[in-house]
């Protein structure tokens, strides 16, 4: 929340007192009274955190609701009109009713000696306002920061940094007061041009419509599928998948928070349908009650001899009869005669992707999906300390293997953020029942997070993956242990690499590793720990060899000769097997072999999208 989306945050100082406001015009913020209860005798200064350029501004209440220090505490509300205008933009506000139905709010308050200010993540609790004027909040977590003293008058917000509310109560605990933008109308007329009309609410009479057109004509439609595209990370996930198209759209009417999904779970059943019936004219939309046609069926009718979603199995795409599925990572097929992008691998990913919470330092977030048919499919976000990480992963990647066809090859890939590239992921324990290393038991990889998400490098990627489908095998460019390269002299050679490795990692060849990886180079490999020799490079006859860091370079390109680089994370999978079996597993050059490989047509949604609940603040 920096930059200029977040700006027009303020931190509200009345003598003693310190709470928080938000810029609403060029000139006017709102705050709690209580906040500025003294400004009849203290002077009211604004700073905005977002920019600090501004200094300290003198600011004047101009509008007020009629709360007062001896009375009760309805209408906790002021209107502050600064000195001059300001170069922020002024907060959006989000329309009456919004905050009933997100699965996150935020807060930015000011705690005591945190100037700068910090996040609090919360829920609206369903139901009444209290006493027709508050909206009761509950956090999210047991581990975050709570509502305290310095968070009075801040803006609640939705994912998009709408405002919904204002915190009015701050009581150190996990439960909190706001007052929801349609009340804080009331005690300022102003507002009411501020704020946008009212969202409309979902049309469940167009869902129903085409829940009885599906019924009809029976389209080749995975319910759970359709369920996943239509909500987001943080809605519910049902204990069973679903066995059909109603039972999936009721579970979105009941279960479901937020109002727009039922929308969405409509639209995609409406594309289903079209799409079906333009290729299956016969079915097009007749009388209603029409017979469905013979020889079609629904995903939840059984097939004898065939495991069924309600038996704890997600069933498998047909590919006869409707709309072909393509393999995970297999481009799209164009119209007979077009050309087509060719192939890419047919790997099935499971995702896990790890980022730094703002919350803390021992805070992280962690999302896990699968995909399935090139969709991703969510399986589990939460924010946790970091001990509790490779457990809740463990039990999640489990989970994944529920959403994969049965014939899948899985593809584990850990989306992290750079300074974690190194860690030794694919030692991880399958369970805690199981202590076989996941990168054992699977083919795993990793990938970094920012270029996982960088629109251009997967694109200019996607291009390398399509030249390297017709390669049998490809050259291993050696970055050479001790390396005096000049790492801008590296680029040229690495630009139209395929693979690069590394003798040491990404923390001992910074610029070195920094330049393959802000280049689009399909695969990068490197030993895990730093080469203990210090004369690197070279023979030696005392050792009987060069350093180690020229050694592992030297069996990884044996290794890997004549490997297609789509084949690398089952090359890779077979050399992390035999260190595991072999008779010094911790002496095994392969031992220390990490690999980031990163196939854009794998994921051909966009990639999975984390949202850390509490953003750090820089």
């Amino acid at each position: 929340m920096t930059g200029t989306t977040a700006a027009w945050h303020a931190r509200i100082r009345c003598g003693r007192e310190v709470g928080a406001g938000f810029l609403v015009t060029e000139r006017l913020l709102l705050t709690c009274a209580h906040v500025v209860v003294r400004h009849d005798t203290e002077p009211v200064t604004v700073s905005f955190p977002g920019h600090r350029d501004l200094g300290d501004l003198t600011a004047r209440v101009v509008d007020r609701g009629p709360w007062r220090e001896e009375s009760d505490d309805r209408g906790d509300l002021v209107v502050l009109e600064l000195a001059r205008k300001v170069p922020v933009r002024p907060a959006v506000f989000a329309p009456p009713g919004a905050a009933h139905h997100a699965p996150e709010l935020v807060a930015y308050g000011f705690p005591s000696r945190l100037d700068d200010g910090v996040l609090a993540t919360y829920r609206a609790v369903p139901g009444p306002l209290i006493a027709d004027e508050w909206m009761q909040l509950e956090a999210l977590t047991a581990h975050g920061q709570t509502l305290v003293g310095g968070f009075s008058g801040a803006a609640v917000t939705l994912r998009d940094h709408s405002v919904v509310g204002m915190v009015v109560s701050t009581t150190g605990s996990h439960v909190g007061r706001m007052l929801p933008v349609e009340v804080m109308a009331r005690y300022w007329k102003g507002l009411g041009d501020l704020m946008p009309a009212p969202r409309p609410g979902p049309d469940t009479g167009r869902l129903e419509t085409l829940l009885r057109r599906a019924e009809r004509v029976r389209p080749d439609c995975d319910p759970n599928r359709l369920y996943a595209s239509a909500v987001d990370l943080f809605a519910p996930q049902p204990e069973r998948p679903f066995t059909s198209l109603r039972q999936a759209a009721e579970y979105v009417r009941t279960e479901v928070p937020d109002l727009a999904a039922e929308d969405r779970f409509a639209d995609g059943l409406q594309r289903v349908l079209d799409e079906w019936t333009a290729g299956h004219p016969r079915h097009a939309p007749g009388p209603r009650g029409a017979a469905p046609a013979p020889g079609h069926r629904f995903a939840d009718d059984r097939h004898p001899g065939h495991p069924h979603p309600a038996d704890g199995h997600t069933a498998r795409p047909r590919t006869s009869g409707g709309p072909r599925h393509e393999p995970a990572g297999r481009a799209p097929r164009g119209p007979a005669g077009a050309s087509a992008p060719a192939p890419g691998p047919s790997w099935a990913p499971i995702v896990v992707e790890l980022v730094r919470s703002g919350a803390g330092p021992d805070q992280v977030t962690v999302d896990v999906s699968a995909y399935r048919g090139g969709h991703r499919r969510p399986v589990g976000t939460r924010r946790l300390p970091q001990d509790a990480v490779r457990s809740y992963v463990q039990d999640r990647v489990d989970e994944a293997f529920n959403h994969l066809d049965r014939d899948a090859e899985a593809l584990i890939t850990f989306v992290l953020p750079a300074e974690w590239l190194n860690e030794p992921v694919a030692h991880w324990a399958c369970s805690a029942y199981d202590s076989t290393p996941l990168g054992c038991a699977h083919p795993l990889v990793v990938a970094e997070r920012a270029r996982h998400r960088s629109g251009r490098l997967r694109h200019e990627l996607t291009k390398r993956w399509q030249e390297l489908d017709g390669a049998s095998a490809v050259r291993l460019h050696r970055v050479e242990c001790g390396t005096r390269e000049n790492s801008r002299s590296l680029r040229p050679r690495l630009r139209d690499a395929a693979l690069t490795g590394f003798a040491a990692p990404p923390a001992a060849v910074k610029e070195h590793f920094e330049t393959g990886l802000h280049l689009p180079v399909p695969v990068l490999l490197w030993r895990r720990s730093d080469c203990p020799d210090d004369d690197h490079g070279n023979h030696h006859a005392d050792r009987g060899g060069p350093c180690a860091g020229t050694a592992f370079l030297d069996r990884l390109t044996e290794s890997v000769d004549g490997v297609p680089p789509a084949e690398l994370p089952r090359r890779i999978l077979d050399l992390r097997e035999e260190a595991y079996a072999a008779d010094d597993p911790e002496g095994h050059w392969a031992r220390e072999v990490q690999l980031l490989w990163d196939d854009p047509r794998c994921f051909l949604e966009p990639a999975a999208c984390l949202h850390s609940p509490v953003a750090p603040i820089g």
